[in-house]
């Protein structure tokens, strides 16, 4: 099998199930992650033992299992990070509130800002922070020990050892609070959807990612970003922003609430798609 008749199989096998656009990424990041073969290859020739992992890879992709899960890795912020099903998928959404967190960072005139990740997941809001503006101190908080574990893999492969300092905490319990010290930015993108929403969900994200990450009781959808929010009127320096990611459907309930709670400049930023994605709020001077 060479490289344009693997190709085609990838497309003509996907199709039925992702549509002809999805299965075009899905081929190009699979043969291009996994066996090194650019879009304009056509001759290259799999080895056998390629040709049985591309076979295992095309059965696990058919099953409905992500790309990112079936490589192991995925991109961003032009940046690889590994990941499993104990995390989350990185998504382009969170690359948005990544570059308005490093926006911000720029105009905080203090030496070695601290920063602190709530709920690492991959770990690919806190990494990328520190990758892009070394200066900051990063600290971050998990509480799924596996999710954790891929974290600070990928913070010693990205940043190198002891770069950040990722500790298991659950940010629900006050007890653990004592823990932290005082930041300059807080950053977070917790559990939101509420269990009545699943249905809104994609079959693949509901049967693969983890449900700890995306869900939440609908007695109170805003469990986290309430914790959150209390937890920073304590723990940011006056000035320091609060950014957070969140469900379109609410958040401005979340910005009304941080208003509540005594924040400043609360903004509610929509993303490239116009839902309304991200805020960010601060702490009266």
């Amino acid at each position: 099998m060479n490289a344009s008749e693997a190709r085609l199989l990838l497309l003509e096998s996907l199709t039925p199930r992702y549509g002809a656009g999805e299965s075009a990424s899905i081929s190009r990041i699979l043969l291009e992650d996994a066996f090194g073969i650019r879009p304009y290859d056509r001759d290259i020739v799999l080895a056998p033992e390629d040709k049985e992992k591309f076979a295992a890879m095309l059965k696990r992709l058919l099953e409905g299992e992500p790309v990112q899960y079936v490589l192991g890795s995925a991109d961003f912020f032009g940046l690889r990070f590994k990941v499993s099903p104990a995390v989350l998928i990185p998504r382009q959404e969170t690359e948005e509130l990544v570059a308005w967190a490093l926006e911000w960072l720029k105009t905080r005139q203090v030496e070695s800002p601290g920063v602190l990740d709530i709920g690492l997941g991959s770990g690919c809001i806190g990494i990328t922070l520190k990758k892009k503006n070394p200066g900051i101190r990063l600290t971050g908080v998990e509480k799924s020990p596996a999710a954790l574990e891929i974290a600070l893999e990928n913070a010693d492969s990205i940043l190198g050892k002891d770069a950040c300092h990722f500790v298991s905490g659950d940010i629900l319990d006050e007890s653990n609070w004592a823990q932290f010290s005082m930041y300059d930015m807080v950053i977070s993108n917790p559990p939101y959807i509420p269990f009545s929403e699943q249905s809104l969900v994609p079959e693949h994200v509901i049967d693969y990612e983890p449900g700890l990450a995306l869900f939440v009781e609908d007695r109170d959808p805003l469990v986290f970003y309430r914790a959150i929010a209390a937890f920073c009127l304590k723990k940011l320096h006056p000035g320091g922003a609060l950014f957070f990611e969140c469900n379109e459907f609410s958040a401005g309930q979340v910005a009304d609430m941080l208003r509540e709670e005594g924040f400043s400049g609360v903004i509610l930023r929509k993303d490239l798609a116009g839902a309304a994605r991200m805020v960010c709020a601060f702490q009266p001077l």
